[in-house]
């Protein structure tokens, strides 16, 4: 078959098979076309999932009654107009192929007025078929409509699924969307009857938009997260390790206002939440990285949902250690700040929140304190800048308050009694507090035990007889240009032939394990993402192992002292608010809520 230059029907139908995927896709670009419009309410009317009707309105700039035909013209644009723009994109859509794309798998009309102009104009399409432009009423903004999605391509049609499969795609799309732009309305009907309204009254440190897209639980668990540096920002929240999911649909991820998804971010995320998730968890958030736009190429797929950064290390390691940092605070009977970074509102005060102070004398009480202490860690209380356990002065405060002041009781408040052998019940300011007994002293061991170990750093231990290992060509790259890397980490790594390591030291820690197939997921992790936390990662399951072993077991009795010590030890210990394995460590009861099981007030 001789080669001949296809047809511009057949060229748009053809990129409209990277670019529209389904109804969502459609919206997606229109939508999205409308923002870059400068829009402040965008309406969508769908019909049959979007597979009948999608009607796009907005209140943007519009478009001149001349230029209706450019914007159904391939690679004809408002957006780019040299290489240094496409270098620095800042607008949603940048490419021209949408429309031209969409009207040629379907009937479509493009309706528009600018403010400024007199009456707006249309232009109908049918099957990549362009009609003539007309004169129409219009107020200011654009309207596009899309009907019978596919219809002249029957096989592209039967791929699409149930009515409601296709609408539950558009209300993701838009759940995205509402997330990053809550300062614009988006009104959405379906099949003639209002579906969701997302008023347009917040900002990205309202927590409005959080509690409409994600719900109340979400909003209540959120961690606010806001840090800058090296040129770049993350912002946003990401859930407490208590509130996780089964899946990962509560994973939102922005890019300079764009919704992207990036295995190298996701990565870091997860390693961030390593050893504070429960197995096969995953976490929740809603992040916003902000960089200049010329670090990023946004080029990089069809629908625009990749990107690819310039500085994917650098961007791995600030986004994990951004998110380690804010998870590290999770401390056991602490409360997440409200997302919009204020405090939450004091505790409840008065008699119904009263607790009665024991009566033994307060150097008898510092002493039980400083015996439970040794009893439990086998050590004294450690000291701090002027002498003395910080529980001593919180004993001296209960006992030398005005009369009537009700006292400042700890986030955990005081040990009353032991459940079974395995819980502590505790009195708080709140009401009543559950601590697995078992669960906490295995956290507070753990990070005893990487601080330890953190201090000593990651010794090596030279092998007596170094191993030769085979590997490809572009791990034995990978080996040699991270060799000061790979050193950090415990290993001495030469490189001894295009396809072969020369293996002199590793981790000390971790010599008796398969330090080979350790060495080659090192490699892997540092050619995929830059950096690796494998041997941290080894290290950390080998210290979780001795922290279990060494925690108080379930059925041991605890003297008062004792539970307090463990309740002190929780609120100063980082991630506390977990075990090792992810499991929750303790659980918090209002007194409301306890008025609630026995109806009072009723």
């Amino acid at each position: 078959m001789p080669i001949r230059p296809l047809p511009d029907t057949l060229i748009n139908q053809i990129a409209a098979g990277e670019v529209v995927e389904r109804p969502a896709s459609v919206v997606k670009e229109l939508v999205e076309n409308a923002l870059d419009a400068g829009a402040r309410r965008v309406d969508i009317d769908l019909e049959e999932g979007g597979v009948r009707l999608i009607r796009i309105r907005d209140d943007g700039d519009g478009l001149p009654a001349d230029e209706l035909p450019l914007a159904i013209s391939r690679h004809a644009t408002s957006k780019i107009a040299s290489l240094d723009d496409l270098e620095g994109v800042a607008t949603l859509g940048f490419r021209g192929e949408a429309l031209p794309s969409i009207a040629s798998v379907s009937r479509f009309s493009l309706s528009s007025r600018q403010r400024e102009a007199d009456h707006g104009a249309a232009l109908e399409v049918e099957g990549g078929r362009v009609g003539a432009v007309v004169p129409k009423a219009h107020p200011h903004g654009t309207t596009v409509e899309v009907r019978d999605l596919f219809f002249n391509v029957p096989a592209r049609r039967k791929f699409l699924r149930a009515e409601r499969t296709e609408l539950g795609h558009i209300e993701e799309w838009l759940r995205q969307l509402a997330l990053a732009r809550p300062d614009v309305e988006l009104r959405v009907s379906h099949n003639g009857k209002p579906s969701r309204r997302w008023k347009g009254e917040g900002d990205l440190l309202s927590d409005l938009r959080l509690h409409e897209a994600l719900g109340e639980e979400f909003v209540r668990n959120a961690l606010h997260v806001d840090r800058e540096g090296a040129g770049l920002r993350l912002h946003g929240w990401i859930a407490q390790p208590a509130y996780n999911r089964a899946s990962a649909d509560q994973q939102y991820l922005y890019c300079n206002g764009r919704s992207i998804r990036d295995r190298s971010i996701a990565h870091a995320v997860r390693q961030a939440y390593a050893d504070v998730l429960f197995h096969g968890r995953q976490p929740a958030y809603v992040l916003f990285l902000e960089l200049d736009p010329r670090r990023v190429d946004v080029n990089v797929h069809p629908a625009k949902h990749e990107v690819r950064f310039r500085d994917s290390r650098l961007i791995h390691d600030f986004v994990y250690r951004t998110l380690q940092a804010a998870l590290a605070e999770t401390r056991a009977g602490t409360v997440p700040q409200a997302s919009h970074g204020e405090a939450n509102p004091a505790q409840p005060t008065g008699d119904h929140y009263r607790w009665d102070a024991p009566q033994a004398p307060l150097g008898l009480q510092v002493a039980e304190a400083r015996a439970g202490y040794a009893s439990l860690y086998g050590s004294a209380l450690p000291e701090f800048a002027g002498g003395g356990y910080a529980g001593d002065a919180a004993l001296a405060e209960r006992r030398t308050l005005p009369a009537g002041t009700e006292p400042t009781l700890p986030p955990l408040g005081y040990a009353l009694a032991q459940l079974h052998g395995i819980y502590i019940l505790a009195e708080s300011a709140e009401g009543l507090v559950v601590v697995d007994m078992h669960a906490a002293h295995e956290r507070i061991g753990y990070e005893k035990l990487k601080a330890a170990h953190d201090g000593e750093g990651l010794r090596s231990q030279p092998l007596l007889v170094p191993a030769t290992l085979a590997v490809s060509e572009r791990e034995a790259d990978v080996a040699e240009r991270e060799a000061a890397t790979l050193e950090s980490l415990g290993f001495e790594v030469t490189r001894a032939g295009p396809q072969s390591l020369t293996l002199r030291s590793v981790p000390a820690l971790l010599a008796h394990g398969d330090v080979e197939a350790l060495l080659r997921d090192v490699l892997a992790d540092l050619r995929e993402y830059g950096e690796s936390r494998r041997i941290a990662s080894a290290r950390d399951e080998l210290l979780s192992t001795m922290a279990c072993h060494g925690a108080v077991r379930a059925n041991r009795r605890l003297t008062l002292p004792e539970m307090n010590a463990l309740l002190r030890e929780m609120e100063a210990t980082e991630r506390s608010g977990q075990c090792n394995h992810g499991r929750p460590t303790w659980a918090r009861f209002t007194l409301p809520e306890i008025d609630r099981w026995f109806l009072r007030g009723r």
